[in-house]
């Protein structure tokens, strides 16, 4: 599938909102990948699907969960971590995407992961920092993320954290592993 068929095939699945999120996180991607030496074509097309099934109906994606063998364990936290593992299911089965490093990118941009690779971080970080976003914090992350993608990441993973927290909510364990990990990565490159 062409570029073009891809992008309209995307748009086709989300109100012109959420495109226009998409279209961010797409320029706010490429832009990471060209700064910290990551494949931009790659970046593109996760950022592109990253969102895929945000928009689709929950009791569709929880069938999905269900019955594609998805990580069950998703349907015990926010639904809003839903999209990205069905989304990458998705667009595997419908679009014959079978890099396993975007489809990593895409099914982790929400929750993050231990052992993230680069695509993974550009794409989560992109998602937290794309132009269109505003929330407290979000100008410190952006001007991390001038300098160090681990530190900028970090920062966006504790402020999701604090935001869970205060409203309540559980945690995704992944997400916990994810800062803890970005940390520890963090420390062991300043002790060099």
């Amino acid at each position: 599938m062409n570029r073009e068929a891809l992008m309209e095939a995307t748009r086709s699945q989300m109100p012109d909102k959420r495109w226009r999120h998409v279209l961010g996180v797409v320029e706010t991607a490429v832009e990471l990948a060209d700064r910290f030496g990551g494949d931009r074509d790659k970046a593109w097309l996760a950022a592109l699907l990253h969102d895929y099934t945000k928009a689709w109906p929950t009791d569709k994606m929880e069938t999905i969960i269900r019955e594609q063998h998805l990580p069950q364990e998703l349907l015990e936290h926010d639904k809003e971590l839903w999209h990205a593992h069905v989304g990458a299911w998705v667009v595997r089965q419908e679009h014959g995407i079978d890099d396993e490093e975007v489809l990593d990118a895409i099914r982790y941009h929400t929750s993050g992961r231990e052992r993230m690779t680069l695509l993974d971080k550009i794409v989560c970080l992109a998602d937290y920092m794309e132009p269109g976003r505003d929330f407290p914090g979000v100008n410190k992350i952006r001007e991390r993320a001038q300098h160090n993608l681990d530190e900028a990441l970090l920062a966006g993973f504790d402020s999701t954290i604090q935001f869970l927290v205060e409203k309540g909510k559980t945690i995704f364990p992944l997400t916990v592993l994810a800062r803890n990990d970005l940390l520890r990565i963090i420390r062991e490159n300043k002790s060099i």
